[in-house]
């Protein structure tokens, strides 16, 4: 969903707010089924524009109306949607929906305030920092509706909540999603509070700039993933070729590594078909904490590589994806990028790529 906040964070950023009006719709509770998810959100000014979604469909327009209200009143409200009616008048009528769904519309205003969720998920996109969000969505005084605690995993803690007591308590449930990386709706002194982790993009990193990175950077840039291609070649780097990427890094083999900044949340990829480069850079990936490192080619040649650094932890294994990608049948570069950024997403989400039929669990 990060993709998806950087839309909102751009339509944020072009409203007039000396002329408009605006609001942030976000889904706090699923029950049944429903196209979205906790956590996904909508952009809506008054003139009657949105960005983002809440549903198939089938929602938007209602929720348009009551965002209409919030702004006008100046006042977060709980809306909640039962789309499980068969009657034609219901909401979801042929869209698939069969679920009750709660939706909290916030005002939003220009960019300052505590209050600002936007700019609270801008600062955390911008710093990468792994964080979780409790929001209260139905509460009495002195606690009103949209006020909300933060963690971060580095230890900081912000919160807009006057209650000390309730605070603490709430910062157990914000924890409690750093941990897991899963939202919650929870009952905590009588309120209802949503708390949803905050996760930064995948990044990706590929070594090489050949001609078959190409289609890789394509894929990743359609999840809306931050893209680094790096080479010791600067003839390969050319910024028309790679125009899509958000970093082009020139650096030789041996000090690459220490002009990156590479986290947890980060897939590398060598693509660079130079075994000798590959094996300046590898032990220095295994170093570091990235938890996605792919190798193309071979499986001959990675193990071959691996070979000649003395072979690899048994801790380090499931991090070496030798040879990269799913088995798709792949051959050409396009197809071979889709297998890499399918497994990446894969490893990312703790899945194995499996058919979705061969599931016997709900999918999320």
């Amino acid at each position: 969903m990060i993709h998806e906040f950087r839309n909102l964070l751009d339509a944020y950023r072009r409203t007039d707010f000396s002329a408009r009006k605006a609001a942030l719709a976000t889904v706090v509770r699923v029950q049944g089924s429903a196209y979205r998810r906790p956590g996904a959100r909508m952009f809506i000014t008054d003139d009657g524009r949105w960005t983002g979604a809440v549903s198939g469909g089938c929602l938007e327009g209602d929720a348009l109306r009551q965002a209409r209200e919030v702004m006008r009143q100046h006042q977060a409200r709980l809306v909640t949607y039962d789309t499980t009616n068969d009657d034609e008048n219901a909401f979801g009528i042929g869209l698939g929906c069969n679920g009750i769904i709660d939706i909290l519309i916030e005002p939003l205003g220009a960019p300052d305030g505590p209050e600002n969720p936007l700019m609270l998920l801008e600062r955390l996109l911008r710093e990468r920092q792994v964080a979780a969000m409790a929001t209260v969505v139905r509460a009495d005084d002195p606690v009103r509706v949209g006020q909300r605690l933060t963690a971060e995993a580095s230890g900081h803690t912000a919160t807009t909540i006057p209650d000390r007591l309730t605070t603490d308590k709430i910062a157990i449930l914000a924890q409690a999603a750093l941990a897991t990386e899963r939202s919650s709706l929870d009952e905590v002194d009588g309120m209802q509070v949503f708390t949803e982790p905050l996760i930064p993009d995948i990044q990706l990193v590929v070594f090489g700039a050949g001609y078959d990175v190409l289609p890789l950077v394509a894929q990743a840039k359609l999840l809306g993933w931050p893209v680094t291609v790096t080479d010791d070649c600067v003839a390969h780097l050319s910024p028309v070729k790679f125009a899509a990427c958000d970093t082009l890094l020139f650096a030789a083999r041996e000090e690459v590594m220490d002009k990156l900044r590479l986290d947890s949340r980060t897939a590398a990829v060598l693509m660079t078909h130079s075994f000798n480069y590959d094996r300046a850079v590898l032990p220095r990936l295994l170093q570091s904490p990235v938890p996605y490192i792919g190798i193309l080619g071979p499986k001959k040649r990675g193990e071959k590589l691996t070979e000649a650094l003395g072979g690899v932890l048994a801790s380090d294994q499931p991090r070496l994806h030798n040879p990269v990608g799913l088995d798709i049948g792949a051959e050409t570069p396009e197809e071979i990028a889709l297998s890499v950024v399918a497994e990446i997403k894969a490893v990312f989400t703790q899945r194995d790529g499996q058919m979705l039929r061969q599931r016997a669990a709900p999918i999320h």
